[in-house]
């Protein structure tokens, strides 16, 4: 399939331009109404991260490891410092991609650079957030990760904007490099403004017995978002797992997909998604390419549409050779009456009944989430049934 832009915007409607936010050496130090955003999307102001990055519409406003061997940068600062970096950037992304990518290299506002040594497993997860402060701001990033060889690295990365604004553009192009036996985990979690227009462009490297496991979820309204995430599992016995929640409400247009090309032999690949609509549009695209014997991969689609809205599942497996092994399942409906009716007979009120079916819909296992965001993602899937009923 084509990385085509269903839902094209005009960069150039949106302000490029921001005052400079004064650099932090506490989050704490941050407004209450920002405190409670971040923690929304999964950031702690707690000392329970092994480093974080923080970035307030083009300043980096706060950077902190707190382990041996990991490194978090502000990427005009890494590219700096190591010469090397040329080598990881703008590699995997071509800057004349689309309009995305291109006003992204003409206008880049920071990003992150994360990276951890080889052999270092981190206890505790990263913690990136890039904040949109200003109305009307357009945020271009690029980030660059590294796994090393043998290393173990969970990032959790949340996206929001402040409570007071409505509309914005988010561009976020991203680079990420699993080496050798390495494992990394990257959840994102969003919670954007109402019009606020979405653009993350990334790609993913995996070597031989490395592991990605990506997990995306969005439950809050926001205007459109459009991403199409590829990793390319290169080494022998690489893996990727692609994990995401979707709900879109009246106004919002969500469409999301995930692409794994399966270069060498006995690499796997998975991708599950699980989709709710309410008077929104979403499209959920998977694509898995075997290019390679004794691949094996499965991609699984599922969709519910609670209200007036769009719902389309479109998987796509691509075999190039003899000896794949590949499947997938897609669906689309509504609540099966039946169920409801089950669950009302045993005493529960139709309402109650209804968002116990949700809830068991949207229980897609991502792992190796702490236990504190864990409890604020059910919070924010429960939030979101009330705002459904």
């Amino acid at each position: 399939m084509r990385d085509v832009d269903q839902d094209p915007v005009d960069v150039n409607r949106y302000d490029t331009q921001a005052e400079d936010h004064a650099y932090l050496e506490d989050l704490a130090q941050l407004p209450p109404e920002d405190v409670r955003k971040l923690l929304d999307v999964g950031v702690s102001t707690e000392e329970d991260r092994a480093g974080t990055f923080l970035q307030m519409d083009r300043s980096v406003v706060h950077r902190k490891t707190t382990q041996p061997g990991l490194e978090i940068l502000g990427i005009t600062e890494a590219a700096a410092r190591y010469d090397w970096l040329k080598d990881y950037l703008w590699q995997q992304i071509q800057p004349d991609q689309d309009s995305y990518t291109a006003h992204s290299r003409q206008l880049p506002h920071e990003g992150y650079f994360i990276r951890v040594e080889a052999g270092v497993r981190l206890a505790h997860p990263v913690q990136s957030c890039l904040y949109i402060a200003k109305q009307g701001f357009a945020q271009n990033v690029h980030n660059v990760v590294i796994a090393e060889p043998g290393s173990d690295l969970h990032i959790i990365t949340g996206c929001a904007t402040a409570p007071h604004l409505t509309a914005g553009l988010h561009i976020g192009v991203s680079e990420f490099y699993v080496k050798k036996g390495a494992r990394l985990t990257f959840t994102m979690i969003h919670d954007w403004g109402e019009k606020v227009d979405v653009r993350p462009r990334s790609v993913t490297v995996v070597e031989e017995g490395g592991v990605l496991v990506s997990n995306y979820i969005s439950l809050r309204p926001l205007g459109t978002l459009q991403m199409f995430p590829t990793t390319y599992l290169k080494g022998r016995g690489a893996v990727g797992r692609f994990n995401s929640i979707l709900v879109a409400s009246r106004g919002s247009h969500l469409d999301v997909g995930s692409r794994i090309v399966l270069e060498a032999p006995e690499t796997r690949a998975e991708i599950i998604s699980r989709a709710i609509t309410y008077g929104g549009d979403i499209i959920a695209r998977g694509d898995l390419v075997g290019k390679a014997p004794g691949i094996r991969a499965h991609l699984e689609c599922k969709g519910l549409i609670l209200n007036d809205g769009l719902m389309q599942a479109i998987p796509e497996l691509t075999g190039h050779v003899p000896g794949v092994e590949m499947s997938h399942e897609a669906a689309v409906g509504k609540i099966d009456r039946g169920e409801i009716e089950y669950l009302m007979a045993r005493g529960i009120d139709e309402e109650t009944a209804v968002s116990t079916i949700v809830r068991g819909f949207l229980n897609v296992d991502i792992e190796g989430l702490p236990p504190g965001l864990q409890a604020k993602l059910d919070q924010a899937i429960a939030d979101t049934q009330h705002d459904m009923m």
